[in-house]
């Protein structure tokens, strides 16, 4: 199933559910502007080559649009819709005052050199610079997008304005308007969920097994977290390899991040070979880990792990979404039948634009805070939009999924109306 029919299929799930205005569901379905482009990038061998770009505003009815840019082989329109929806719905169930759009490039960043990336985003940025903008559209760090790159956008734009404007993108260094906190945010505030789930449910973190898929930015964090609560990680992977415990002690997050550094791939041993023959874990494919008997399978990795094909092999008790659209419609409904309980990518990973909301507000007001503050603040609205979220769950004895999108709909519907659009 493709990405964005997965997304329009949930979307009419909870709108039967609450019996979402006609109309309103009809301007949902569609997104505001699709802009697709070619960019043009000399390479350092002197060739030129195209790159293929897109920008995605879905809704802009709560704010201006926000979402993150990637930079992925497989990066296509129908990725970059699905992405832009999810956007929308994702910020509104936290109720910060934005839309939803995102951005992509179908590259492989690990192939180019710093200057070639460089060229590429700089050029991403010219191709999007009429359309995005501290008013319009503030674009941030996704898959393979880092810093760095928001950076080089941010001063490519700054270029074409004249003066200096960090506020046009979120997720930057420190040194340039940057938020404290930004670069855990997305593991931080998945992880402040994962503590409330665990109140739900009476689970004790020292007795609760954890497989995590994908070891990038949010992965590593939430294994981090997770290692110094006291839960077991027992299975690991990024895009190479995946490793189980064979110990029965889980993995030390410090140890598979520096070992990760040294070789390349999640590992527990420094030997230069993937398949080792270690005797404290094994290597395992990463189909292979999502069907780990374990208590939480948290995703983190890319859209589309958990479908039809897999679902009925699926043992975890509890899965928790740091990536987006992990798991489709399809594979959900028999999920929800298994009595697994999802916690959904529009809430779970929020904890990346709701910090990069008070990065664009640290901006606009030119004043900074601790990173006290911001997780403070983080962890509030988190919580608080995990309760009205877990309410609507119980009260209509329903997935969580469509309970979270139940409320970023109702929160939709009262600002499309209260513009007169419908």
């Amino acid at each position: 199933m493709l990405p964005l029919e997965s997304a329009l299929n949930q979307l009419k799930k909870a709108a039967d559910l609450i019996k979402l205005d006609t109309n309103v569901l009809e301007i949902l379905k569609k997104p505001n502007r699709i802009l697709q482009f070619s960019i043009p990038v000399r390479m350092d061998n002197g060739t030129m080559k195209i790159f293929d770009g897109y920008r995605v505003q879905w809704n802009n009815a709560r704010g201006p649009y926000k979402g993150g840019i990637r930079f992925h082989p497989k990066a296509d329109l129908n990725e970059v819709e699905a992405l832009s929806f999810w956007m929308t719905i994702k910020c509104a169930a936290v109720g910060i005052p934005y839309g939803g759009a995102k951005g992509g490039v179908t590259v492989d960043p690990k192939v180019l050199s710093q200057g070639e990336l460089e060229r590429l985003s700089r050029g991403y940025a010219n191709a999007v610079r009429e359309i995005i903008g501290p008013e319009k559209d503030i674009p941030a760090p996704d898959v393979y997008t880092t810093p760095q790159i928001m950076a080089w956008i941010m001063d490519e734009y700054s270029k074409f304005k004249g003066y200096n404007v960090p506020g046009v993108v979120t997720g930057k260094p420190i040194e340039v308007g940057g938020s404290q906190g930004r670069g855990v945010a997305t593991a931080q505030g998945g992880f402040y969920i994962l503590e409330k789930i665990v109140e739900k449910l009476n689970i004790d973190p020292k007795k609760t097994s954890v497989v995590i898929q994908g070891f990038g930015n949010a992965g590593y964090n939430m294994a981090d977290f997770c290692f110094h609560a006291g839960y077991k990680i027992i299975g690991i992977s990024d895009s190479k390899t995946a490793i189980i415990d064979k110990t029965g002690n889980g993995f030390d997050s410090h140890e598979i991040i520096k070992i990760k550094e040294k070789k390349g791939i999640v590992d527990v041993c420094e030997c230069q070979e993937i398949q080792c023959s270690c005797q404290n874990h094994a290597h395992i494919t990463n189909e292979e880990l999502l069907k780990t008997e374990c208590d939480i399978l948290i995703l983190a990795a890319l859209e589309n792990q958990i479908t039809k094909d897999n679902v009925g092999e699926i043992k975890a008790k509890v899965i928790l979404e740091l990536a987006n659209g992990p798991t489709s419609s399809e594979a959900d409904e028999k999920l929800f039948e298994k009595g697994i309980l999802v916690v959904p990518d529009v809430l779970a990973n929020a904890g990346g634009v709701t910090v990069s909301y008070f990065e664009w507000v640290q901006n606009l007001a030119n004043y900074y805070w601790t990173e006290v503050e911001v997780f403070q603040k983080l962890k509030k609205i988190m919580v608080e939009n995990f309760d009205e979220a877990w309410k609507i769950k119980e009260e209509n004895k329903t997935d969580l999924r469509t309970a979270v999108f139940a409320l970023a709909l109702e929160r939709l519907a009262l600002a499309i109306k209260a513009r007169g659009v419908v």
